[in-house]
């Protein structure tokens, strides 16, 4: 591949610039240009929950985040951890002592690697379960320790509500910082010689090269490109449209809330924690009647899926939490403004209740400063991301990365700039393109499958 090349990426949010720089590291390409009508990171991608995972139903995707995880520990080393990795893990709890059909995701998504990174502890004590207490990333165990012992839970989390009955801790998971990652590969991008094109894009036409039309504040500019990518986020489907592309994704929009946590009601070394059940929100007996009797909220009275999240933020010496809910189903057109529930706050607060009882303390009292926030999930219907070509010979997409997109950024680069680059492929490249629509058997099985949201 020819380094002079001209290279257009659509959208300077993470999943863009990790495109971007993988190709500028890993094929020399220099003459790339980044267009977003606003600055980088500050649209999806500052809404992250800055968490990343291997733990996925599919060996497909545990291999696809495998593969970024080991890239952010590149960039952790090198950069002297400036994306401040830690490794405490996912620590997934249920009230449940049958957990058979997750048991089984777990097998499915390890696959042979399963008998060897699946570890049971059924005692009250354990020699083998490795302690979290340090946020060091280097020399944690990879696979999956369950908890299948009340004192044992108890004794690692007691802020947990004690009717846990198993925990599932994902070793091979933690926190970084988007943003750090992001303005890492910014500063390696600028010393290459990347430029950026502040704008809108409005239409894209295929000539001899591709000429993008970018609407700025004193009138319109065309750039020229000989490749572009399509990594445009939520809108994604409206650029692949300009191309008289039609991508299988739909957007729904997903809510958080940040707060300092002045109560010290979340210990600074839990994990990300995620209550698997599902509840009834800890309303009281009039407010649930009050609900139930008006049709716009009645569902709030209604048993409410599982898979709430908290988290410390800011590190060990910090004092903020986050607290989120991805129980919106709803298809949406994108919109630039965040189109927020003022209810979201004390119904993700309550619902977090339930696994961390101390948060109790902030019924009706959230601090001043509580931070309310959302982002678009940009989604196909299995759940999985659309990396390769896109239609028109030179045409790209790195997009419908739902709510993984911080963690699994790093490959998604590498991969894309792959495809660009006509370079060798991974195994489950295909698996990640349009061309998996063509394999009737996988789709049949990833329509049944869990679809690993959270």
């Amino acid at each position: 591949m020819s380094s002079s090349r001209k290279i257009a990426i659509i959208g300077t949010g993470i999943v863009g610039i990790a495109t971007a720089y993988y190709l500028a590291r890993r094929y020399g390409i220099e003459n790339i240009t980044l267009i977003d009508r606003d600055q980088p990171m500050s649209f999806t991608s500052a809404q992250s929950g800055e968490n990343y995972r291997n733990w996925w139903p599919h060996p497909a995707m545990v291999s696809f985040t495998n593969r970024s995880i080991d890239l952010l520990e590149e960039i952790a080393r090198e950069s002297d951890n400036r994306i401040n990795m830690n490794r405490r893990g996912y620590a997934l709890a249920t009230r449940e002592t049958d957990i058979s059909d997750f048991v089984e995701q777990l097998n499915n998504g390890l696959g042979e690697d399963a008998s060897r990174l699946l570890r049971f502890h059924t005692d009250d004590t354990s020699k083998t379960y490795h302690s979290f207490q340090s946020p060091d990333w280097e020399g944690v165990p990879d696979g999956v320790d369950i908890l299948q012992n009340q004192n044992l839970i108890r004794n690692f989390f007691p802020n947990y509500d004690q009717e846990i009955q198993t925990l599932i801790h994902i070793r091979r998971g933690g926190d970084i910082s988007g943003q750090q990652l992001g303005m890492h590969m910014l500063d390696y991008l600028r010393q290459t010689g990347a430029k950026r094109v502040v704008g809108q894009v409005e239409g894209i036409t295929k000539m001899q090269l591709y000429r993008i039309e970018v609407s700025q504040a004193d009138g319109t500019q065309v750039i020229e490109a000989d490749q572009i990518v399509n990594a445009a986020g939520p809108f994604a489907d409206k650029i692949a449209k300009m191309l008289d592309v039609n991508l299988p994704v739909y957007n729904t929009f997903q809510q958080k809330i940040a707060f300092e946590d002045t109560q010290g009601a979340i210990p600074r070394t839990q994990p990300f924690s995620i209550d698997l059940d599902s509840q009834e929100i800890d309303w009281t007996d009039e407010e649930r009647d009050m609900l139930a009797s008006d049709p716009e909220f009645s569902w709030l009275a209604d048993e409410m899926p599982g898979a709430i999240h908290c988290r410390p933020d800011g590190g060990d010496n910090g004092k903020w939490i986050k607290l989120g809910w991805a129980y919106n189903e709803s298809a949406a057109e994108p919109t630039w403004e965040p189109p927020l529930d003022d209810n979201f706050p004390e119904i993700v607060l309550r619902g977090a209740a339930r696994l961390n009882p101390a948060l109790k303390a902030y019924y009706g009292k959230l601090p001043r400063s509580t931070h309310h926030y959302g982002g678009w999930y940009t989604m196909t219907e299995e759940n999985w991301p659309l990396i390769g070509p896109m239609g028109a010979e030179g045409a790209f997409m790195n997009c419908a990365m739902s709510g993984f997109g911080t963690m699994a950024a790093c490959t998604g680069g590498e991969l894309c700039a792959a495809w660009v680059a006509e370079d060798k492929l991974p195994d489950y490249a295909k698996g990640f393109s349009l061309q998996r629509y063509e394999d009737q058997a996988l789709m049949a099985a990833l329509r049944d499958a869990d679809k690993g949201v959270l």
